[in-house]
């Protein structure tokens, strides 16, 4: 099943731009972005709640996470079928220690809450990293700045408007 927009602007779940947090907004139009962000009115802040709001598999969300590489903030861009093996983002960055970041570093990193952060239009510019496996969709759907909100974007084009580096950061399954 792909991830397709439920048609026109009265459509249950599409709102315009406006419907994005104003920080992510104004990073949208700066970075010449025209896309649709969709409002839902349940929480989508996993990527599960996200993946059954839009129709969509779980693999095309795009989750953006806050990492600490020595204690310096890091973004992972990842599908959300998938999880960061924090071993192979520490031999990535050539990082001592790496550890998930929490709520209060999350926030003071990006100024969006943990559930609602976008892959780009944050308060602090960060290193990126994009899992390649994003790139095994045609579309991915990410946070748009608040936990009831989403848009879609082709993957190149994300972790290109992300200022990401491409690498392999998944979790393998043995």
């Amino acid at each position: 099943m792909s991830a397709e927009s439920t048609g026109g602007p009265e459509s249950p779940g599409h709102a315009p731009e406006s419907a994005a947090h104003p920080r992510f907004a104004a990073a949208l139009r700066e970075l010449g972005l025209d896309v649709e962000v969709r409002r839902f009115p349940d929480a989508t802040r996993t990527a599960q709640q996200a993946a059954d709001a839009i129709g969509c598999r779980v693999s095309e969300i795009a989750k953006s996470l806050i990492f600490s590489a020595d204690g310096v903030p890091v973004l992972v861009l990842m599908d959300g079928a998938s999880r960061v093996d924090v071993e192979r983002v520490r031999q990535e960055l050539g990082a001592r220690e790496v550890t998930r970041a929490d709520a209060n570093a999350v926030r003071e990193t990006t100024g969006y809450a943990i559930g609602g952060v976008p892959p780009f239009g944050h308060l602090v510019r960060t290193r990126v990293l994009a899992d390649r496996g994003l790139l095994d969709h045609d579309l991915v759907w990410a946070a748009a700045g608040t936990p009831h909100t989403v848009f879609a974007l082709d993957p190149k084009s994300l972790v290109a408007h992300a200022g990401a580096t491409l690498v392999d950061v998944r979790e393998t399954t043995a």
